[in-house]
């Protein structure tokens, strides 16, 4: 699950950041208002965190002009300011929830998990399942049949993006680029090492071997 982090204060974007990626989400993070209505706008978010005040286009103005090009991305606004009105006018001009700073990470991740529970528009899934293999995405949690399957960030990264695209070859270049967000050298071994702790994980005690090598091509997630 993919979110939108506008916020300017480089040791708060980066101490929720953090948080949110130890949750499981992809987080994409803008320090100015125009970045951010650039990419909210272009990229299809489940949940949107905006600070209001922002050099360029305060976060208010980047709401509203979200919603007025039809963006439904929930936003949880964040904000020093306290006063009733200042909520209220938070959420008259297109927020969903408004958070004062400062603040626990712990409220935070409930409030963007139900934004995103709450979200009726929304065609994203809360739960991918290939055959007994089941995350729940919102709970961060990985079986397969009656047994928890507990898996850090990257691991977790893998497999959603493995179930999201079950029955098709992923190569290695698209691996890199959904689970680390960047380029490495493609003759890196990294995926594969990744690959073999995930299948270790998922694979290991099960007689079917959900996930394959498909030589010289990739990876793939089948559920028969």
């Amino acid at each position: 699950m993919r979110i939108l982090l506008i916020e300017d204060d480089t040791k708060i974007a980066g101490f929720i950041e953090k948080g949110l990626r130890e949750a499981g989400f992809v987080v994409d993070v803008c320090n100015d208002g125009p970045d951010g209505l650039s990419r909210g706008l272009d990229t299809v978010y489940d949940a949107a965190v905006v600070d209001i005040m922002l050099p360029g286009m305060d976060g208010l103005q980047v709401i509203e002009e979200m919603r007025k090009a039809d963006v439904n991305t929930p936003v949880l606004i964040l904000s020093a300011r306290q006063s009733v009105d200042d909520r209220i006018q938070g959420l008259q001009r297109g927020g969903d929830d408004y958070m004062i700073k400062p603040f626990s990470f712990s409220e935070l991740l409930a409030r963007v998990q139900a934004l995103i529970r709450r979200d009726k528009k929304s065609t994203q899934p809360m739960t991918l399942q290939a055959g007994n293999l089941e995350m729940d995405l919102l709970k961060h949690e990985v079986k397969r049949g009656e047994e928890k399957i507990d898996l850090p960030a990257k691991e977790y990264a893998l497999l959603e993006l493995m179930l999201r695209n079950s029955g098709t070859v992923l190569s290695k270049t698209t691996i890199l680029e959904k689970v680390y967000e960047y380029n490495f050298d493609p003759q890196t071994n990294v995926v594969d090492v990744l690959v073999c702790r995930l299948r270790n994980k998922v694979d290991k005690d099960f007689e079917q071997k959900m996930i394959q090598t498909v030589r010289g091509v990739g990876y793939v997630l089948r559920a028969e």
